[in-house]
């Protein structure tokens, strides 16, 4: 079942003006964003259903353009992504009215705090406040990571995304980072629930073993989710019997920033 809004009258106009390999081209790199270790052209190809001499071609184009590079015969993503990736972080007033809201959620927990925007059914890690501590596991700006094992993205699927989790999860599971990963519809299905009622997403070692997140969505002046705050930091300091307390800095630090942006719950 597809629970997603029909398409609309503009993107059905845009579909005409589309060039397919210049699409392809998109795709590819959102999927080398995806893996650290880059992809074979073949592994491209059978990921994406594009023939392999398609792959080739556009693989060709992107490398001679900086936007991918050939290591020991796969592909990752070029320098040139890295330019035009700060490019648009400066230019994204959000990040720019979260900085100092990081910091002091920082400040306040002695932990890693980073904002995340939704992209592609992902989660775009724009923003990182790192702690004082020498041990730090939070993702990097520009990293990639999936909903629903995310704290960032467990928050996007509860409240942005809450009804597009049949078609999100309804066929087939995703991908099983831990032993603590949910990777079935009726288990994300309840975390989103619980995300809704205590008000921020933990990700319980779900990403990566040792590590505890929790995140709480962050509102535009319309009332729509844009973003999301989080906190990262390893289980032997953020413990279970701190998960309201972080919890609680989250979401003042959520709330701050959707008032920046000019939310007014009661409005």
């Amino acid at each position: 079942m597809n629970l997603s809004p029909p398409p609309s009258e503009e993107s059905k106009n845009l579909e005409r003006y589309v060039i397919p390999n210049l699409r392809n081209a998109c795709r590819i790199m959102k999927l080398l964003a995806q893996f650290d270790d880059g992809l074979k052209a073949s592994e491209i190809a059978r990921r994406l259903k594009i023939p392999v001499t398609t792959t080739l071609r556009i693989m060709a184009t992107l490398q001679l353009e900086g936007y991918v590079r050939k290591m020991d015969g796969r592909f990752e993503l070029g320098p040139v992504l890295i330019h035009l990736g700060n490019a648009s972080l400066s230019g994204t007033e959000i990040r720019s009215l979260a900085l100092p809201v990081l910091h002091e959620l920082t400040v306040s927990t002695d932990e890693t705090s980073h904002l995340a925007v939704p992209c592609d059914d992902h989660s775009l890690i724009v923003a990182v406040q790192d702690s004082p501590h020498p041990l730090r596991a939070a993702s990097r700006p520009g990293a990639l990571t999936e909903l629903h094992c995310s704290s960032t993205g467990k928050t996007f699927l509860a409240f942005l995304h809450q009804n597009r989790l049949e078609e999100l999860y309804g066929q087939g599971r995703p991908t099983r980072r831990t032993a603590h990963t949910l990777d079935t519809l009726a288990d994300i299905k309840r975390e989103a629930a619980a995300t809704r009622k205590r008000g921020f997403s933990l990700d319980d070692e779900e990403f990566n073993l040792g590590v505890r997140c929790c995140a709480a969505p962050v509102y535009a002046s319309d009332g729509t989710v844009v973003a999301a705050i989080g906190i990262t930091a390893a289980t032997v300091r953020f413990s279970k019997d701190r998960i309201a307390e972080m919890g609680a800095h989250v979401c003042a630090a959520a709330a701050e920033l959707s008032r920046l942006l000019g939310y007014h719950r009661n409005s």
